[in-house]
């Protein structure tokens, strides 16, 4: 076991961990935070996206123990005192989802694409969010939630 101290979500946790535990089986087992989504398990599918110290990263591909000692923000830390976040609004505006499992992967990259490039093109929000896919919805409507958030954030 090795002992991890990881802030997630604003509130710090220390836990022994295997070394071998993927941060996605950390967040969702030791955690509880069953926001992020195991899908494939591949990093194919981006479904259990998370940001770890500011940036996406599939955590089915970064271990617990990589995380120790730096912040990793969920799809449920983004709502502030009862209000959604920005992003998780538009999608609900704009009904980017169906079956809602790629959503908090979409949502998280979303948000960090536009940390990047505050004022995306349509291509370059396709192209932002190649790596999370979408079975369900054929992307038009997740494209219209960052294009919201994008036009909110300049006005």
């Amino acid at each position: 076991m090795t002992r991890i101290s990881v802030q997630v979500d604003g509130v710090e946790y220390t836990d022994d961990v295997e070394p071998r535990t993927l941060l996605v089986h950390y967040l969702r087992e030791q955690l509880g935070k069953t926001g992020t989504v195991v899908g494939c398990d591949t990093s194919n599918c981006g479904a259990c996206t998370v940001h770890l110290d500011g940036s996406s990263v599939k955590s089915c591909t970064v271990l617990a123990v990589q995380a120790d000692g730096q912040a990793v923000d969920t799809v449920e830390g983004l709502a502030k005192d009862g209000e959604l976040h920005p992003m998780q609004q538009a999608f609900t505006d704009c009904h980017s989802l169906q079956c809602g499992y790629c959503t908090p992967g979409m949502i998280m990259a979303s948000i960090d694409l536009l940390k990047d490039n505050p004022d995306p093109t349509e291509e370059e929000i396709r192209t932002g969010l190649e790596g999370n896919l979408c079975r369900c919805t054929g992307y038009q409507n997740i494209v219209r939630a960052v294009q919201q958030v994008a036009g909110s954030e300049r006005s």
